[in-house]
């Protein structure tokens, strides 16, 4: 018996060590450069899938294999792991650090959430609103760890306004101190708590790492962003654990009424599926985005149809409709039919705890003051951004990219990183050159600081993606060097006798299966190859199959264990493993009918799918040579 739990204890080690081994005998029969890079990729995607090593150690592996085997020359590999999509990340990454640090993204949810009101029906829409225009912009990790402490409190203020109206006795409800959920009754602290998007999320510790008010809390001080002139409640340096008896014990006690369960539900599991459809909007939404924009155009560098305007002008429509639809999927599994009443704006129509409700939103929102010079300048630079990526090749007009004499020196890397650098330069403190008006001295705790540091860059670039995605394309590129991605299409072939919308739609049904329990970044770096090769065998536009099986793989919705801000609001305890199946089976299905209406529609004309470009005949060509 202990042989066998030191065997389990030891598993991942032990799949470390075997896997290599087990698979030697491949390129040692075999002694080929297809061999070669198929026991590298196979040994790749074990450790990814399986998650023995963490992503990015795992990513390491064709660094060292492949110049091993003779695939690829150590410097090859090597200039594989910093593409321009790094540079790209980098900038957004100052962005968004600034973003956090002066508390923009707190101060545009909260607003949002006061022109909504308190009914069920609008704050749900209002919130998912508020998060997918958040996670257009950050990681959607990052997005779901702020917003959900907000959606807590509004939750706790909804639940327990009827019970603060009989301990207020005679005196006026607005007076009565609200009754927290917690059995400290300490008010949740509205934090944002960063974790990387697609950082390897243990479920099981972020069951643990709670607070008695279910807020979860990152245990590592350099990942959480200190709001300036907050101390650290003392309940939260040591969060207590919760076993699934006790949690489940809590989900029993702390609802007054099956209604009020549901609105929790609707509310928390709303949030990660918002997340992810605002993902989806921007080629830097998330990492799957990014890591399909390098490897195509590394794999066909002539192709120039995909950038960050082109990309937003087709997943705008898709997440416009995806939200719209999800609303009402959500609505009607949790919440009824009862549109009419769960969404008036009326304040007639408002119920005591509602009124509660706003008054504790309201109160949130004072706290902020008002808008700081920082946050002045992160929004201004937030939109200049925007602007310039969006304009420096539209397609239908010139940009300002024509203006340059040499042309395709630019790219939204060059505005990212520009606008990221000035950042480091221009100060936190509103420049005085005159003399100084009252009140307008706050002391020397800005000084000369700028609006963001390298420390605060540092926490919140996540490494470990960067080479992860540098894995990935050293993967992509030893596969097309070695000639193994044309030796996967010529086994494929016998697809070719199922239409080019019936290819794509299995591709996407797979990817959205297998992205279920591997993670994203993983998924997209195993698919994108095959996908490639599929499609040049079968004469198919490669955007065709490429596009939409990018969007599937973010359609990690259906467990905790999918992607992390699913992890992050399973562990606040409204909700059940089989509540996250049901309603992330109809957000799953609602993506993928949108994706394939949308690449079927305007995808053809906006990137010319019914032909078989030049573009992927050269690569075709250059692969088989």
């Amino acid at each position: 018996m202990g042989l066998l739990k030191g065997l389990l204890g030891a598993r991942k080690l032990l799949l470390v060590i075997l896997v290599p081994l087990l698979l030697l005998p491949l390129p040692m029969l075999h002694p080929s450069s297809e061999a070669s890079c198929a026991y590298v990729l196979i040994v790749t995607a074990v450790y990814w899938v399986s998650e023995a090593v963490p992503l990015g150690a795992a990513a390491l592996v064709p660094a060292f294999l492949y110049p091993f085997f003779g695939v690829l020359r150590s410097s090859e590999v090597a200039g594989e792991y910093f593409k321009n999509t790094t540079l790209l990340l980098v900038g957004v990454i100052c962005v968004a650090a600034a973003v956090e640090k002066w508390n923009l993204h707190k101060r545009i949810a909260l607003r949002m959430v006061l022109m909504a009101g308190a009914k069920p029906g609008m704050l749900l829409l209002c919130f998912m609103c508020c998060t997918t225009l958040l996670s257009m912009w950050l990681s959607n990790t990052s997005t779901t760890a702020m917003v959900m402490p907000i959606v807590e409190a509004v939750l706790q203020e909804l639940v327990s306004a009827e019970e603060e109206q009989l301990v207020a006795g005679n005196s006026s409800a607005e007076e009565a101190e609200p009754i927290n959920l917690d059995v400290n009754n300490s008010q949740p602290p509205l934090e944002l708590i960063f974790v990387n998007e697609e950082s390897n999320a243990d479920f099981n510790s972020l069951m643990q790492n709670k607070n008695r008010n279910g807020v979860p809390t990152v245990t590592n001080s350099a990942e959480t962003a200190n709001l300036p002139g907050r101390k650290q409640h003392p309940s939260q340096e040591k969060p207590p654990v919760l076993t699934p008896s006790s949690r489940n014990q809590e989900l029993k006690r702390k609802y007054k009424s099956q209604h009020d369960q549901m609105i929790c539900k609707c509310l928390s599991l709303s949030i990660s599926y918002a997340a992810t459809i605002g993902g989806l909007t921007t080629i830097i939404g998330t990492s799957t985005s990014l890591i399909f924009l390098e490897h195509f155009n590394n794999q066909y560098p002539a192709a120039e149809v995909v950038n960050f305007g082109t990309w937003f002008l087709f997943s705008f429509p898709i997440s416009l409709i995806m939200l719209v639809v999800s609303w009402f999927w959500m609505h009607w599994l949790f919440l009824g039919c009862n549109f009419k009443e769960t969404c008036s704006l009326s304040k007639k129509k408002k119920t005591k705890r509602e009124e509660l409700s706003e008054k504790r939103i309201q109160e949130e929102y004072e706290k902020l003051g008002a808008i700081t010079y920082p946050e002045m300048v992160t929004g201004f630079f937030f939109v200049l951004m925007t602007v310039l990526w969006f304009t420096r090749e539209p397609g239908f007009v010139p940009g300002w990219d024509s203006f340059f004499e040499k042309k395709g020196y630019r790219t939204d890397a060059t505005v990212s990183v520009f606008l990221g650098f000035l950042l480091f330069l221009i100060p936190a403190k509103k420049p005085c050159f005159g003399k100084k008006r009252d009140g307008e001295d706050r002391g020397p705790s800005l000084g000369m600081e700028s609006i963001i540091t390298w420390k605060d860059f540092q926490k919140t670039m996540p490494w470990e993606i960067v080479i992860l995605v540098g894995g990935g394309y050293a993967l992509a590129s030893g596969s097309k060097t070695s000639g193994l991605s044309t030796w996967i299409g010529q086994q494929m072939l016998s697809l070719s006798s199922l239409p080019p919308w019936a290819v794509t739609l299995l591709a996407c049904i797979l990817v959205s299966i297998v992205t279920e329990f591997v993670s994203n970044p993983a998924t997209i770096t195993i698919f994108l190859p095959i996908v490639c090769s599929l499609s040049e065998t079968l004469q198919i536009n490669p955007l065709y199959t490429l596009i939409p099986v990018t969007m599937c793989i973010s359609f990690a919705v259906m467990l905790p264990v999918g992607n992390p801000p699913n992890a992050i609001v399973f562990s606040y305890g409204h909700c059940q493993i089989k509540d996250m199946v049901k309603a992330g089976l109809g957000v799953n299905v609602i993506g993928l009918v949108t994706v394939m209406v949308a690449i079927n529609t305007w995808g053809i004309s906006l990137f010319d799918l019914n032909t078989f470009p030049a573009w992927a005949k050269v690569s075709n060509i250059t692969d088989q040579a």
